[in-house]
Parts: structure tokens; C-alpha cells; sequence
């Protein structure tokens, strides 16, 4: 009896060693019924879709001083696929879906937030000498400020580098007028690039802390 079970441990603990990786990590290549699934979760719109999307994003607290780095978000193929069918208008289906998912090759996609503070806001002050607005001294930051950050990304102390990288200014607008209030930056990787693992997000910013984050991507579809 002692022999049955010992055999028996043995081989569960031998089934649990053979399971790839991939099982336990994000899809990718994702299959026929992968890109089904997420078609018909896009197409919801509802709080079902927002709760699985908020997974794929890490909050942060403002820091003490400097820019703000609120949020940092990491969509898989999966979740970049249910983003699609999101933004798709009546008659998109899901044969439709699965062809133009099958023309691109997969991808990760990172979005960092960076939000202004009281210490780093919209306006900074104005060179010496400008001759423009002297009473006031300051003058608009810059829309493409976000240009001195610096980001990095690692799986322990490996680089990982994109295939693209932009930054967009994130704008509160009305009559009266849009104000600058942040930026967005996106970075674009290969997923087969991107290891199905915890990965380490760094953003140094040109004033205040930088933020070191580590990001689980096993744990997201």
C-alpha cells in the first residue's frame, strides 16, 4: 500500500514538471476559439469587460514630489484583442474578427500615465530674457515633455526592448479652451519577445523618484 501511493506522488509530481510554462502565462499564439472568446467579451461593454480589463493596469500613490506616474498597464494579445472588439461598430463579427487578428503578428502592448502635481505642473518658468509675458514668468510645458523620460523594461537583469515606443500629451479641453494635464506613453513589444513572467518596469523622470515596478504577466490571460 505504502509502495501504491509512493508511485502515485511520484508520478503527480512528475505530471506537474512536464506542464509547459506557456499553461500557467498569457496566450500566445492565441487560438481560433482564444480570438472567439475575446470578441464576444469586447462586445459586451459592460462592467463583466471593464472588471477584466482593470487587471491588466497597477495603480500608484502621487509621489512626494515631482510627476505623478499613476498607472502602468500591460495588455496581452488576449486583452488587446477584446479592446478591438470594444471598438467596433454594429456588424463587426466574430469570422470578420478572426481574420484581421490572423493578418498581424501579436504583440504587447505597456501605457504609462504621468500626471501633473503641484510640484510639476503645466507651466514652468520662462527663460531669462524671453521678452514674453515678463509679469508673469512662466510660460506652457512643453506638449511633447514627456520626451525626457525614460523607461526601461527587464526580466531579472535582461533588457527588453520594443519594437515601437511614442507619447501622446493627454489634454482636459472645454470652451474656454484644452489644458495640458499629463501624457500617455506606449511602448509596443513582440509578445514571442516577452517572457511569460514577472517583469520589471523602471521610469526615471527628470524630477522626483524614480518608480521601479514589478509587473506579474503570469497571472493575466
Amino acid at each position: 500500500m505504502l509502495h501504491t501511493r509512493l508511485r502515485f506522488l511520484t508520478s503527480l509530481m512528475a505530471a506537474f514538471l512536464v506542464i509547459p510554462v506557456s499553461s500557467f502565462a498569457f496566450d500566445t499564439p492565441l487560438s481560433d476559439t482564444a480570438v472567439r472568446d475575446a470578441y464576444f467579451l469586447g462586445q459586451r461593454r459592460d462592467e463583466t469587460m471593464a472588471r477584466f480589463l482593470q487587471k491588466y493596469t497597477m495603480s500608484l500613490a502621487p509621489p512626494d514630489s515631482g510627476p505623478h506616474i499613476a498607472s502602468i498597464t500591460m495588455f496581452t494579445p488576449y486583452a488587446q484583442a477584446v479592446l478591438d472588439s470594444k471598438d467596433r461598430t454594429v456588424g463587426y463579427s466574430a469570422q470578420q474578427a478572426a481574420l484581421e487578428h490572423a493578418k498581424h503578428a501579436e504583440t504587447v502592448k505597456a501605457l504609462i500615465q504621468i500626471l501633473f502635481t503641484d510640484t510639476y505642473g503645466a507651466f514652468i518658468p520662462r527663460p531669462a530674457g524671453s521678452g514674453q509675458d515678463a509679469n508673469t514668468g512662466l510660460m506652457p510645458r512643453p506638449y511633447d515633455f514627456w520626451k525626457v523620460f525614460q523607461v526601461n523594461f527587464f526580466f531579472k537583469n535582461d533588457p527588453i526592448k520594443p519594437i515601437s515606443s511614442s507619447g501622446q500629451p493627454n489634454l482636459l479641453c472645454n470652451e474656454g479652451g484644452c489644458t495640458l494635464t499629463g501624457a500617455t506613453l506606449v511602448f509596443e513589444f513582440l509578445a514571442e519577445n516577452v517572457p511569460s513572467d514577472t517583469i520589471t518596469i523602471q521610469v526615471i523622470p527628470p524630477e522626483g523618484e524614480q518608480v521601479i515596478l514589478d509587473f506579474d504577466l503570469a497571472s493575466l490571460r
